[in-house]
């Protein structure tokens, strides 16, 4: 029988005695032993539990919950009968208003741990007007009848006839596609129709975000260049701010619906977003929209809002080099965002940093980082 890697079956499957001291990016609570550093899911900091060892590892080991001895103030009855075994959500044991101080927290400890970003001006996070049923959106998965969500660390399927963070709208689709015999694979299920190019799934955050994004951008600019533009969402809300507006996507569907009511400021480029980037002279398009400037770049922004894998390297060097006046970095993954912010600070200046709760009940975090050229910085 093969020993488990960085561990030992004497130590595996025993029970101990620990304190929670923090709750870790991705959810999971954090105990030490004897040093070492235990990952516990479902619990809160502050919180004594027993819990046995599931994984023993070198560096780190995991556990479940046998035994909740001392509850958190913070914990709360989750409404959900799938929690717990439903892979989705980590934090419905935990009141919504301290969830919010747990993301704020692991968004300047990723920044420091990974960036080391040290005094970050961190902004108080944006909350979610709705704690629940806010997702226009979900993916389920149909096999052998049932239908419903991949448990916690599995890739077998849980039944569900009613999602707690859905829309009530998407929870009637839900209940449609669960009356019919479906064949398996996967359902992507909205609460209204339109095209089928990315959005936000969160419609009151994702309207938070889109006002932040114009809060933060100067007025009187001359050039934007939006990066993984998608349908438009940022750049048509900031059309008043700009003399031209240059959209970059890979999706030419999204590209194709943020021409349908472009104005005359705008142009959207369907095409890898890092050659474009590299294709774009930001003093030359300035100088188009406006003559007798010494510095063509000096009214000019760019924003990015890559996916969770962040920037590449090169797409990284493409904006240092680049060196917009202002960028604006909207980031679904607090640990890339804090290594891309490490490399960006060679030109750029931290200016402020805003958490999202853009997703109420999980570990996911959205953050808006807004940087300044280091020449242009005010401060």
């Amino acid at each position: 029988m093969r020993r488990p890697e960085g561990g030992s079956y004497s130590s595996a499957l025993r029970t101990v005695d620990l304190k929670i001291t923090d709750v870790a990016f991705g959810g999971k609570g954090v105990a030490r032993e004897n040093g070492k550093a235990v990952f516990i899911p479902f619990t809160i900091e502050g919180e004594l539990v027993s819990a046995k060892i599931t994984r023993d590892k070198k560096q780190f080991a995991e556990a479940e919950v046998v035994d909740l001895r001392q509850r958190s103030a913070y914990r709360v009855d989750p409404p959900c009968p799938y929690f717990g075994r439903c892979g989705g959500c980590a934090y419905q044991h935990i009141d919504y208003a301290h969830q919010l101080e747990i993301k704020t927290r692991q968004v300047r400890d990723v920044l420091k741990r990974i960036g080391k970003l040290d005094d970050v001006p961190m902004r108080s996070i944006i909350p979610s007007p709705l704690p629940y049923a806010y997702r226009n959106r979900v993916t389920v998965h149909a096999e052998n009848g049932v239908i419903g969500y991949f448990q916690r660390d599995s890739n077998r399927l849980i039944d569900v006839e009613h999602c707690s963070i859905a829309m009530e709208e998407v929870n009637r689709e839900l209940a449609d596609l669960r009356s019919h015999d479906v064949p398996d694979g996967h359902y992507t299920l909205r609460a209204r129709s339109g095209p089928r190019v990315f959005s936000q799934t969160n419609d009151g955050v994702a309207n938070a975000l889109r006002d932040l994004i114009v809060q933060l951008m100067p007025s009187n600019q001359e050039l934007l260049v939006d990066a993984f533009c998608g349908a438009g969402f940022f750049s048509k809300a900031l059309v008043g701010k700009f003399q031209r507006i240059v959209g970059i996507d890979w999706d030419r569907f999204a590209i194709a619906a943020a021409k349908e009511n472009a104005t005359e400021k705008e142009t959207y480029i369907a095409g890898d977003i890092e050659a474009e980037l590299r294709r774009t002279d930001l003093t030359a398009l300035s100088g188009q929209v406006s003559s007798g400037k010494t510095d063509g770049s000096a009214k000019t922004a760019v924003i990015v809002d890559p996916p969770a894998v962040g920037l590449s390297a090169r797409l990284r060097k493409t904006i240092v080099d680049l060196a917009p006046a202002t960028l604006i970095y909207v980031s679904c993954n607090p640990a890339t965002l804090a290594r891309d912010l490490a490399e960006l600070r060679s030109r750029f200046k931290i200016e402020s940093v805003t958490p999202l709760d853009m997703f109420p009940q999980t570990a996911e975090i959205e953050v808006v980082a807004q940087l300044q050229r280091s020449s242009a910085s005010t401060n």
